[in-house]
């Protein structure tokens, strides 16, 4: 994989964590406060929308086929398999934002986290891994979807079991054990991600 240049200028924050954590809800909630000028990066994928997902706000909703096409054409930083799904997010959208000095907000599965911090490594990236409160929670959010089979539980839970071993990679750890203290928590570490920056980049 390519090497991204280390000229830019904006901050790249990353939240991930296990899937059913409840990322996205998380998510919602920080992007709500304007006062951090974030610019969401949407991701694309090829799993089929949940209750209130819209397309182009959550996900770009893709087939498979057109997900490979991108794949061949190199138009992701990252990209991940995950039951039997695959996710990416769109690098020239990225890049671009960074370039133009902006925030911007990735959430995104753990295995393409690892990808992203590979290539952003340095003082313009923070990451952020969100834990849930239990093992069981986690399988109760999971289940409470009531959108998937069994067998898609199951493959969730296994891989939430490997991906938590993966938090100690990340800078910080924030606990969903309620989700509006977990946002406030993440608005606190972000904010003071981008004062940091900005002294940086000012010197």
């Amino acid at each position: 994989m390519e090497t991204q240049k280390q000229n830019k200028s904006g901050l790249l924050i990353i939240l991930s964590g296990p899937s059913g954590v409840g990322k996205g809800t998380v998510r919602r909630l920080v992007m709500a406060d304007k006062s951090l000028n974030l610019h969401y990066s949407v991701s694309m994928t090829t799993r089929s929308p949940r209750d209130r997902e819209v397309n182009g706000r959550d996900y770009f909703f893709v087939t498979e086929k057109e997900f490979i096409e991108h794949i061949e054409n190199k138009d992701f930083l990252e990209y991940a398999r995950f039951v039997d799904n695959y996710y990416g997010t769109p690098k020239h959208y990225v890049d671009k934002l960074l370039e133009e000095g902006k925030n911007v907000f990735l959430e995104i599965e753990v295995q393409g986290a690892m990808k992203a911090m590979q290539l952003y490594h340095g003082e313009g990236l923070t990451s952020i891994f969100l834990v849930p409160p239990s093992f069981e929670e986690l399988e109760s959010r999971i289940r409470h979807r009531r959108s998937e089979t069994e067998e898609v539980i199951h493959e969730r839970l296994s891989k939430a079991q490997k991906e938590m071993g993966m938090k100690y990679h990340y800078d910080y750890c924030v606990l969903n054990d309620s989700v509006q203290r977990a946002a406030n928590e993440i608005k606190k570490i972000i904010k003071q991600a981008i004062k940091s920056h900005q002294e940086r980049m000012s010197k």
